[in-house]
C-alpha cells in the first residue's frame, strides 16, 4: 500500500449525502475524506503530509447561497490547481463565488429528473443526450461569467452542469452520488481517474489496524461495555474491540421488549459462541413503562436513548467500566443532524437520543465514518459468521419505531407475528439476500373489513421492502404479486385484529427506511 493515498477531499456543507459521495469514492479504491467547508489552506497544507490529495468536491447543502450566514468557503482553494467538483450547493456556490447568478427556482426540483448534455466531454464523457438524474434543489444557477461554460441543462434548469474554461473546475446541480442517477457512477469516475488522475491504492481492510490502534488509546487498560445488539455493526465493533481489549471487554445485550420474535435467545446462542464476557440484562417492565403514553416518534427515541444508557450504567458499575463502546455508523450519524450544517431527519437513539450527562469517561464509536457495505467487508476479514455479516439491519429503538403511535403489549404482539410472517415468507421465495430489508409496520389507522361474513373493524399493517447498497438511499422492491399476496393472506387470516396490509412503494428520498 502507498505510503498516502490519493485522495479526495470533500468539503461538508451539511447535505445528507455528503457521506455518500464519500462512499462512492471509496468504492473505487480511492480514498476520502469529509472536512469541514471552511477548512483553511493551512489546514489543507497539514493534510499533505498524510494524504496525497487529488480532488476536492463541495457538497450539497440545506442553505442558498445568498442567504445570510449560509456556509461559504476560502475563495484561495480555487488557486491551488486541484481539481474542484461543486455538487448542489457545491455547484451554486462555485457560480456565486464567481459572480454568477443563483436565484430561487421559479419551479423547484425534487426527484428524477432529465438533463440535456451540450458537452459530454470531460466530466460528462460517455453520457447519452438525454440523461435520467436525480435533482434535490430550490435554487438554481441561471447564468455564469465568460470564462465558464454550460455542459448541461434542464427544463427548470439553465444550467445543470458547467466548466471552467482554463481550470479544471466543475459544477453539476444533481447528485450523481445517489444510485437514481442512472450514470452517476461514471460522473464521479470521470472526476476521480479522468480528471484527477487518482490511483486506486485504498481498501476498506487497512482500517482494521487503525481502529484497533485508536481504541487501545481512546481506553487504554480501563474496562469497557460494548452495546451489542446482536446486528452487524455492533457485532462487528464488539469482535473488533476484543482483539485489544480482550477479557477488559464485556458485551451487554439488552432486552428491552422491543425485539422481535425469539431475537433474545438467537443471540444469546451466537454470542456464547465468542470468547468474550456476555451479559443478558432483561429491562422489558423498565423500558415499556417509561413508553406507556408516548405517541411522538422523537420522544420515543430519547426515551429508549436513556434509558439504554442507564442500564449500561447500571452494569458498568458493577463490573468497574469506564468507557461505553457502540456501532454507531454513519447513515445514524447523518441522520441525527450531526454536523453544524446539516438537518436533523430524525434522532437515532445512540447518537443525539443520548442522554446529556452520562456516567461514562467516554464514548467510542471506531465504526462511525462507516457505512452498512463497508461494515459488512469489514465484519467477512474480522471473520464474523454469515448469519452475522447478512443478518438484516433492525433499528436500535427496535420495533417501537414500527409502532405507529402509542406502544401496548398487543400492539408488540401483534407485530411481532406480522414481522415473522414477513420474514418466512421473504426468505422461503428465496429472495431474502438480494434484499436490504424487509418488515411490517403496525400503523395507527383502523379499518373496516369482512371476517366470516361480518363486518370486522381492525389494525392496518402496511410492509416495507426495500433494495440498498448502502442505507442512504433506497428503492422499494418490485415483489410478485403472489409473493405479497401470500404474505397479506396469512396476516389477516393468522392475525384477526389485522384487517388491511398494504405495501409502501416509496423511495429513500423523499422517505426514511422507517416509518418513524
Amino acid at each position: 500500500m502507498h505510503t498516502r493515498p490519493d485522495t479526495i477531499l470533500i468539503f461538508d456543507f451539511g447535505g445528507q449525502y455528503c457521506h455518500l459521495i464519500g462512499r462512492r469514492i471509496r468504492d473505487n479504491n480511492v480514498y476520502s475524506e469529509i472536512v469541514p467547508h471552511d477548512m483553511s489552506l493551512k489546514k489543507i497544507k497539514d493534510l499533505k503530509e498524510r494524504l496525497n490529495i487529488k480532488g476536492i468536491i463541495l457538497s450539497g447543502g440545506p442553505s442558498s447561497v445568498y442567504k445570510k450566514g449560509s456556509p461559504k468557503m476560502n475563495k484561495e482553494i480555487f488557486e491551488l490547481s486541484i481539481p474542484i467538483l461543486g455538487i448542489c450547493y457545491g455547484h451554486q456556490l462555485i457560480a456565486y463565488s464567481m459572480a454568477g447568478k443563483v436565484e430561487p427556482a421559479k419551479k423547484k426540483e425534487y426527484g428524477i429528473s432529465f438533463a440535456t448534455i451540450k458537452k459530454a466531454v470531460n466530466l460528462l464523457k460517455g453520457l447519452k443526450k438525454k440523461e435520467k438524474v436525480w435533482m434535490s434543489h430550490g435554487d438554481t444557477v441561471f447564468s455564469l461569467p465568460s470564462d465558464f461554460e454550460i455542459m448541461a441543462y434542464s427544463t427548470s434548469c439553465p444550467v445543470a452542469a458547467f466548466r471552467h474554461k482554463q481550470k479544471p473546475i466543475y459544477g453539476v446541480q444533481w447528485h450523481p452520488e445517489v444510485t437514481h442517477t442512472e450514470n452517476g457512477e461514471t460522473i464521479l469516475r470521470n472526476f476521480i481517474f479522468g480528471i484527477c488522475q487518482s490511483e486506486p491504492n485504498w481498501n476498506v481492510g487497512n482500517l482494521i489496524k487503525k481502529y484497533i490502534a485508536e481504541i487501545k488509546e481512546t481506553v487504554a487498560n480501563n474496562k469497557v461495555i460494548i452495546a451489542l445488539s446482536g446486528g452487524i455493526d455492533s457485532s462487528t465493533a464488539t469482535v473488533l474491540a476484543s482483539k485489544t481489549l480482550g477479557k477488559n471487554l464485556t458485551a451487554v445485550f439488552v432486552d428491552n421488549g422491543l425485539i422481535r420474535e425469539n431475537e433474545a435467545e438467537q443471540i444469546r446462542k451466537t454470542f456464547n459462541k465468542f470468547n468474550i464476557n456476555f451479559i443478558s440484562v432483561n429491562a422489558r417492565d423498565k423500558f415499556l413503562k417509561k413508553l406507556k403514553g408516548v405517541i411522538d416518534p422523537e420522544e420515543k427515541r430519547k426515551i429508549i436513548g436513556k434509558e439504554f444508557i442507564r442500564v449500561f450504567e447500571d452494569v458498568a458499575k458493577k463490573i468497574k467500566a469506564n468507557y461505553l463502546l457502540q456501532g454507531t455508523i454513519y447513515p445514524d450519524r447523518i441522520e441525527s443532524g450531526y454536523s453544524k450544517k446539516s438537518d436533523k431527519i430524525k434522532t437515532h437513539h445512540n447518537v443525539a437520543g443520548l442522554p446529556t450527562k452520562i456516567k461514562f469517561k467516554g464514548i467510542v464509536e471506531p465504526l462511525e465514518n462507516l457505512y452498512k457495505d463497508e461494515v459488512r467487508k469489514l465484519a467477512r476479514q474480522l471473520g464474523l459468521p454469515n448469519e452475522i455479516v447478512y443478518r438484516q439491519p433492525f433499528p436500535g429503538p427496535g420495533l417501537a419505531v414500527r409502532i405507529i403511535g402509542e406502544i401496548t403489549e398487543e400492539k408488540l404482539k401483534l407485530l411481532r407475528k406480522a414481522d415473522k410472517i414477513v420474514t418466512e415468507e421473504i426468505e422461503k421465495s428465496g429472495l431474502g439476500n438480494n434484499l436490504w430489508q424487509y418488515f411490517a409496520i403496525l400503523t395507527d389507522t383502523k379499518t373496516t373489513g369482512v371476517k366470516g361474513d361480518a363486518r370486522s373493524y381492525g389494525y392496518t399493517v402496511a410492509i416495507r421492502i426495500i433494495e440498498s447498497r448502502e442505507a442512504m438511499t433506497a428503492n422499494f422492491a418490485k415483489i410478485p404479486y403472489n409473493i405479497l399476496e401470500n404474505i397479506s393472506t396469512r396476516i389477516t387470516n393468522e392475525i384477526p385484529q389485522v384487517v388491511r396490509v398494504v405495501y409502501d412503494i416509496t423511495n429513500k428520498p423523499p422517505s426514511t427506511i422507517e416509518w418513524e
